[in-house]
Formats: structure tokens, C-alpha cells, sequence
């Protein structure tokens, strides 16, 4: 990797840690420069704006990231229910980058941001929508093999699956890991329910 790569990599990977701890729009590109003491000509040599890194870091650190928890464990499913409690239990128990303090960092970009920024809106919908796609050909799946009811529709499962995630990223902040424990517990009553 050359030099510029690689002062590029560092400015994403420091844009995201602080994004993630402090919200985008509380970080500045002066905070990123003097956590990675890269000059201002070289963020601009890089980025022509913060948004452009912004979107960049979706992109770039973001979304592979959150694809590799989110989506992969889910692909070439062969036991759907038991992916589904097992995605779900590394993304809230086993994801050692994930501070409960801090929520998702996917899910705290999409309340920030999406609504002010299309470009934003776009690059996160992105994710959302591979992961919802994958969520429901799992459901689609285990309804073909008769381990769910057929009459769940898979999107509407996938949606709910997804929002329940959201929702207690946020409220882990509040009342921390207990409320995982308590919302896995009723998440595997659910999918078991189906």
C-alpha cells in the first residue's frame, strides 16, 4: 500500500472511531487531524470536504465492517432460527469494537445523518437493505422447510428483526448490557415462536 493509501486509510479509521464515540457532526476534521497529525493539505489532497470523508468512511470502513457481522453470517444458511439467534447474539455479545455506551455505530450514523443528508441517506440505506435482503431469505428459507409458519412474510420479519436491533442499541446506552440479555432472551422466544 502507498504512503497516500495508507495516510488515507488512517484518516477513515480515526474519522470513524471518533464519529462513533463523539456523532459526526460533533467531529471536526481539526479532531481528526490531531488524533492522526496528518497536515490539512493532506485531508484536502484526500477529501475535498467532510462529507466526501464522511461518505467515504461509510463506504470504506463502515460498510465492510458492518457487512462481515451483519450479513455474512447469514449467507448459505442451512439451520435459518439458529443463524438468526446467532447473528444476533455476536452482534450484541461478541462484537469486541461495539461499546455499549455507544450504541452501533451503523444505527447511530442512520439517526444522525440520514435525515439531513441524502448522500448519507443513500450509503446507509445500502446497508440496511443488504441486511434486511439477507434476514429474509433466511426467513424464506426456514418457511420452506416448515420451521417458521408460512404465513410471516419475510420482509416484515426482517424489519421487525432489524428495528428491535436498533432499538436496544439505543436503549443499551441507557440502561447498559443487561438490557441485551433481556431483549436476546425475548428474541429467541420470537424467532422460536414463528
Amino acid at each position: 500500500m502507498s504512503k497516500g493509501a495508507q495516510t488515507r486509510k488512517v484518516i477513515l479509521q480515526v474519522a470513524f472511531e471518533l464519529t462513533y464515540r463523539n456523532g459526526y457532526q460533533n467531529t471536526s476534521i481539526d479532531d481528526i487531524l490531531k488524533k492522526t497529525h496528518v497536515t490539512k493539505g493532506s485531508f484536502f489532497y484526500h477529501f475535498k470536504n467532510k462529507d466526501q470523508m464522511g461518505l467515504a468512511m461509510v463506504d470504506e470502513i463502515l460498510y465492510p465492517g458492518m457487512k462481515k457481522v451483519m450479513i455474512e453470517p447469514l449467507l448459505d444458511s442451512n439451520k435459518p432460527i439458529e443463524e438468526l439467534k446467532a447473528m444476533m447474539k455476536g452482534l450484541l455479545f461478541a462484537n469486541s469494537f461495539f461499546d455499549i455506551r455507544y450504541g452501533c455505530p451503523a444505527v447511530n450514523l442512520i439517526q444522525e445523518m440520514a435525515s439531513v443528508s441524502k448522500d448519507f441517506n443513500t450509503r446507509l440505506k445500502k446497508l440496511s437493505n443488504e441486511w434486511k435482503k439477507a434476514i429474509s431469505a433466511v426467513v424464506d428459507k426456514a418457511r420452506e422447510n416448515n420451521t417458521i409458519d408460512r404465513s410471516h412474510k419475510s420482509e416484515d420479519v426482517a424489519l421487525y428483526i432489524i428495528a428491535g436491533y436498533g432499538g436496544v442499541r439505543n436503549l443499551g446506552k441507557l440502561y447498559g448490557k443487561g438490557s441485551y440479555d433481556q431483549f436476546y432472551r425475548e428474541f429467541v422466544l420470537y424467532l422460536e415462536g414463528l
